[in-house]
């Protein structure tokens, strides 16, 4: 049976009645599907400061009937962000994990180099995706989520910021043809590309719309409404996007 997956990026939640609005409204959409979704993937920046605060906020609105998987975005504070949203002891080494949805594997991973807004697989994560991707069946479709796309999208603001060293991503996925996609955010437009050969999609941001160039100077439009996007994985490990916006 196909996997359907809803995927959202960059929330920054950041106290305000503007940014609590739009990530209710998404998550309200959601859970008033007919169908309910297998899974939703947050690929970061869910908190605009990274206070303790922002993640409980997260903590509520994301809370669903269907799991929710995140990774960081370079908003994002890792300590804050596993003491509230895992669970866990705060610290401050790379969040990934994976989790098992539909006879999916998905690695969420964490591309953020604390302080900075550019990304990076560091060494630690590329050995944790190389060893969980040895590690599945044979049979097992993989998709890889992050932050920061590892391509151009032709918008200066996003392209001054994208995953650094993609190459050696891509080393790593030609070693395993099971990975299906990549998946991220960052960019806050709805996005399609290719990397290592497979479909890149960024997913459609919460908070603001990036407007390109050639629709205008100023590059955050906040009258756009927020978007999503919805995966639709098949048995022949087809990957399917449709993208929505939220009115």
């Amino acid at each position: 049976m196909a996997a359907l997956l809803a995927h959202i990026s960059d929330l920054h939640l950041d106290g305000t009645d503007r940014a609590t609005r739009r990530a209710t409204r998404v998550m309200d959409h959601l859970r008033a599907l007919p169908r309910q979704v297998d899974a939703l993937l947050v690929t970061g920046d869910i908190a605009d400061h990274g206070d303790e605060a922002e993640y409980e906020e997260a903590a509520r609105i994301l809370s669903a009937p269907f799991p929710v998987l995140t990774c960081p975005g370079n908003h994002d504070a890792r300590a804050a962000y596993r003491k509230v949203l895992l669970g866990r002891a705060p610290a401050q080494d790379p969040v990934n994990e994976v989790h098992h949805i539909a006879g999916t594997a998905i690695l969420m991973c964490d591309s953020t180099i604390p302080g900075r807004d550019e990304g990076r697989l560091d060494p630690q994560t590329l050995a944790w995706i190389e060893a969980r991707l040895a590690d599945l069946p044979q049979d097992t479709p993989a998709l890889i989520a992050f932050h920061q796309p590892p391509v151009d999208l032709h918008h200066p603001l996003a392209d001054g910021s994208r995953l650094e060293q993609p190459g050696q991503l891509a080393e790593l996925l030609d070693a395993h043809p099971r990975v299906v996609a990549v998946l991220t955010g960052h960019a806050h437009t709805a996005a399609a590309s290719t990397f290592a050969g497979r479909p890149l999609i960024v997913g459609p941001a919460v908070t603001w719309t990036l407007r390109m160039p050639w629709e205008g100077d100023d590059p955050a439009d906040r009258d756009q409404p927020p978007g999503l996007a919805f995966h639709v994985l098949d048995n022949d490990r087809r990957l399917t996007t449709h993208y929505r916006v939220v009115l």
